[in-house]
């Protein structure tokens, strides 16, 4: 089943981002079969970060509920999130990125 996870950026969040992205980046790689996309969000391109999306492909809302809570990036006083399952448009057409 395909998921989305929109995380919204809090005050605080940016210190937490420099000091962990090393531990983010391995983890999203660790577990790169089941997080396909992932990515920060701007408000603009040369904007700060203001959040997140991924496109997870688990077998349960467990299962991203867990992946999500265990990423080094996850600190619940600056970051928030929101699970949504996805559904793409067009299934017999490969997105590509």
């Amino acid at each position: 089943m395909r998921w989305i996870a929109l995380f919204d950026d809090k005050p605080g969040m940016l210190a937490v981002r420099r000091e962990r992205e090393p531990l983010h980046l391995a983890y999203l790689r660790a577990h790169e079969n089941e997080i396909l996309i992932a990515g920060g969000l701007r408000e603009a391109p040369d904007a700060g970060f203001v959040g997140g999306l991924w496109v997870l492909e688990v077998e349960s809302r467990e299962r991203a509920v867990e992946l999500v809570e265990s990423d080094p990036y996850f600190v619940p006083e600056y970051r928030s999130y929101r699970l949504l399952t996805w559904g793409k448009a067009l299934a017999d057409k490969q997105a590509v990125l």
